[in-house]
């Protein structure tokens, strides 16, 4: 795999049967949401993949990009850091039909657009977990050819940080262009669910 991207590596039980990539939010690093790859993948079926962000910016921390309002990221920093990691995705040994990308708040923008941007490959199944869809100029979403194509999307409705319409919005999107949305609200701040995250096991394991 490329190293334009530092990354963590969780290896398959076996020959991998896909890949499970997860990238993580604002100020965190590699190490976040490595321990999601064993409770979503507890059979270790999948390569899994936690892949840190190219920028170093205030307050500390790796990030995606530098933030330009919600739902408005930063062009330059989104279009420089979207070009390394689809770079990163098309290179790791997985068929990227065979992967299932997600990720929290940046991350899951992030999932948003190398999973569904205009001109990139599919894979085979999106995570979204307290995020928004990215609206930068120069910058389209493909939502043709979504029938029945597998999409879970989790929000905490008490989210101070980028409030629960924003998943909502997202999921609306996405089930009115005929995908097969899991949506998932619950009661917590801007964090990950333990309770979504039990549902997500079966979302994996049935994307590959």
């Amino acid at each position: 795999m490329t190293e334009r991207l530092r990354h963590l590596t969780r290896p398959a039980a076996g020959e991998p049967e896909g890949a499970l990539v997860l990238l993580h939010g604002r100020g965190a690093d590699e190490h976040d949401l490595l321990p999601l790859l064993d409770l979503l993948d507890p059979e270790r079926r999948l390569l899994g993949i936690t892949p840190r962000a190219p920028l170093s910016l205030p307050p500390g921390g790796a990030h995606w990009y530098r933030l330009g309002g919600i739902p408005t990221p930063d062009p330059g920093t989104f279009f420089a850091t979207l070009e390394a990691a689809a770079a990163f995705l098309d290179s790791i040994p997985v068929p990227i039909d065979r992967v299932v990308l997600g990720g929290f708040s940046q991350g899951a923008v992030m999932s948003w657009a190398l999973g569904l941007g205009a001109g990139r490959p599919r894979p085979a199944a999106i995570v979204a977990l307290s995020g928004f869809m990215p609206e930068v100029e120069g910058f389209e979403l493909d939502l043709a050819g979504l029938d029945g194509y597998p999409i879970a999307v989790a929000h905490g409705s008490l989210d101070p940080v980028i409030p629960v319409e924003f998943g909502r919005a997202a999921a609306a999107r996405v089930r009115d262009a005929g995908a097969a949305v899991q949506w998932r609200e619950t009661p917590v701040p801007h964090t990950i669910d333990p309770r979504v995250l039990r549902e997500l096991q079966g979302f994996v394991a049935a994307a590959t």
